[in-house]
């Protein structure tokens, strides 16, 4: 790492963004479109680097790492790249009776200017270029604060940002929160931040002092609840429960945090899942190589705590191995609905299991309702109208039916939370629009202006003149 910075350096930095986005260079669509290719190519040219990086960090796999981290920014670029040209066309309106005689009146995709990024240790390629990728398209410039804890990671983004764009357009700064503080105390244009809400209300609030807009992506304060019914399909359930629990050692924000499962079917379900997990990592993942690990030393410790806590009710894993900070996929079961366990974020590869009277699964939604909105939300059952119901009615991110995790892949759609799981939105369009203000601009006429707007508004004047208002309204 490097030496940690002043704020007078981090003012440079940005001072000297500014200028560079006020020279007008990345207005120009080409520019972007430019920029964007570059990245990708940096992705692709550095993938040994960075697959490394990702293992020394979270001990991915290659596989896993390209999954996860490298392959969806070539993705989220690929998208851009085909529909930038259309998403920042200027939009034309008539501009209605009551502006006559002007009529033309175009909104335009304006950039922000300088944007910060502040990415997490979980995804830490992914939600660094990915969000950087939808503040290029928009026009802007990028500080991206990396994290420290994955420090591989950081080492990797600053050698391919560096390689690939001048300091004044994108740059890498690294460090603690320290860092992330002198960032946040200076007046930026846009800030995205990633994490946690307890670190996301510092964020607004120094964000505030500059009125600065921000966009939050978090994982939701008491978790991402996946829900069981009796009629759904348990061992397709498990199985897909088990990859998503498996998947960087439950360090994701749309992960599973806890499963409410129908009591009826409780014993079936858990014999699957622990069937799944067997069949996908082996009886102790721990020692299968290709398990991530967790990011430090104090998520291990947290994991242990947990685990002896609840040891009488831990029903598969609880093991795992300090030196290599891998920690067995562990299923507390039962777990009641108000048990301090289901109402936090656990952010790793602890499970808690809640069972609850099939009939009642309009009683357990309320419940979820009453919590603060999670980032994702699950429901596994073969009742179709009560899955599209339950998921047209809460409130949360986004979600799945008989299915975990890959609607955050679909082309086209947003990736957001609500509340306590964040705000604003990205993935193609979406993040081309969380980095754009749109300005309005109607073009005036010098001839045929009427009197309409004018004094005087009483007598016969102002008679016929409100006839005309009410008859433009319409």
């Amino acid at each position: 790492m490097s030496a940690a910075y002043t704020q007078e350096q981090i003012h440079g930095i940005v001072d000297r963004q500014r200028a560079f986005f006020r020279t007008g260079k990345t207005l120009d669509l080409a520019y972007r479109a430019d920029a964007l290719k570059k990245l990708k190519k940096a992705v692709t040219a550095h993938r040994e680097m960075l697959q490394e990086a990702l293992f020394e960090d979270l001990g991915r796999s290659p596989a896993e790492a390209y999954l996860c981290d490298l392959g969806p920014v070539i993705v989220e670029v690929n998208e851009i790249l085909r529909g930038l040209k259309k998403w920042a066309r200027p939009e034309r309106h008539f501009s209605g009776l009551m502006c006559f005689p002007s009529t033309k009146t175009k909104v335009y995709k304006m950039p922000y200017g300088v944007t910060l990024i502040i990415s997490p240790f979980n995804f830490p390629i992914l939600l660094t270029l990915g969000v950087l990728a939808a503040s290029l398209s928009g026009g802007n410039t990028a500080v991206l604060k990396t994290s420290s804890k994955s420090a591989a990671s950081t080492r990797a983004l600053k050698k391919l940002v560096a390689e690939t764009f001048p300091e004044e357009y994108v740059t890498v700064v690294d460090g603690g929160h320290d860092t992330a503080d002198l960032c946040l105390s200076e007046r930026f244009d846009k800030i995205f931040y990633t994490g946690s809400p307890a670190v996301a209300k510092h964020v607004m609030e120094m964000a505030s002092r500059n009125l600065t807009p921000v966009a939050l992506e978090l994982g939701g304060e008491t978790g991402n609840w996946c829900v069981v019914r009796k009629d759904a399909d348990l061992r397709d359930a498990a199985r897909k429960i088990a990859f998503f629990k498996l998947c960087n050692a439950g360090q994701i924000c749309i992960n599973i945090n806890q499963v409410a499962v129908a009591e009826e079917v409780a014993q079936d379900f858990l014999e699957a899942l622990k069937a799944e997990f067997v069949r996908q990592i082996g009886e102790r993942a721990e020692e299968n190589a290709e398990y991530p690990k967790l990011i430090t030393d104090a998520v291990y410790e947290k994991c242990v705590r947990l685990t002896e806590a609840f040891r009488d009710r831990v029903v598969f894993g609880g093991t795992g191995d300090r030196e290599t900070r891998r920690f067995s996929p562990t299923v507390i079961y039962p777990v009641g609905m108000d048990e301090d366990i289901v109402r936090q974020e656990l952010f790793c590869p602890l499970l808690p299991v809640v069972p609850f009277p099939d009939g009642e699964a309009d009683r357990l939604m309320d419940v979820v309702a009453e919590r603060e909105h999670p980032l994702a939300l699950y429901v596994f059952t073969s009742d179709r109208k009560w899955a599209e119901k339950v998921m047209s009615t809460q409130q949360y991110g986004g979600g799945c039916i008989n299915e975990v995790c890959i609607h955050m892949m679909v082309k086209g759609v947003p990736f957001n939370g609500t509340g306590h799981s964040g705000m604003g939105a990205y993935h193609g369009e979406w993040g081309f629009r969380e980095f754009t203000h749109p300005q309005t601009v109607l073009t005036g006429r010098t001839k045929w202006n009427l009197p309409l707007r004018e004094h005087p508004y009483t007598g016969r004047a102002g008679e016929w003149k409100m006839r005309l208002l009410k008859l433009f309204e319409r």
